[in-house]
């Protein structure tokens, strides 16, 4: 049974909290008073609606907007942490394989995603890990769009029995 009540009500919470702490001028919070935090609190939203209300499909956009929420946060306060686009298809990964636990779909996009990001994060060693290949890395390398394209469509335009 999907309880309807919990988005609203971890919404009107967490932007309460927001705007009165924005409001008392707390120096404690002073950082954390930008829009990345605002997409953190609708995506834990999302996410107390998928966990406790369980409508396990709101998993995915709750993952989604807190990652990108906190990847916003560290990008510019942690020196260690990456500004690649790696990163937010992991984010999406990480979303569809914490859908996949409760639902049991979305396990075969996760693992794509994960591979993707991977090889995106490390494109820097994964050339060297192609050694075998020698100058054909190059041309390979150029062609992943088309992959990505390609495998896009397959999953639009081809169903499996």
């Amino acid at each position: 049974m999907k309880q309807q009540r919990i988005f609203p009500g971890v919404i009107l919470l967490g932007f309460g909290a927001y705007f009165y702490l924005q409001q008392a001028h707390i120096i404690l919070f002073s950082e954390f008073f930008t829009w990345p935090t605002l997409l953190m609190i609708v995506g834990i939203a999302f996410l107390a609606q998928g966990y406790v209300g369980k409508d396990h499909e709101a998993i995915l956009p709750g993952t989604i907007l807190v990652g990108f929420g906190l990847h916003f946060h560290l990008v510019n306060r942690m020196p260690v942490w990456p500004d690649h686009m790696g990163v937010f298809v992991l984010i999406l990964a990480l979303g569809f394989l914490l859908r996949y636990q409760k639902t049991g779909t979305g396990m075969f996009q996760g693992g794509l995603f994960l591979v993707l990001s991977i090889l995106m994060l490390f494109s820097d060693r994964t050339a060297g890990w192609f050694g075998f290949l020698g100058g054909q890395v190059g041309s390979i390398v150029s062609l992943w769009p088309f992959v990505l394209i390609l495998i896009g469509a397959f999953l639009l335009f081809f169903k499996r029995k």
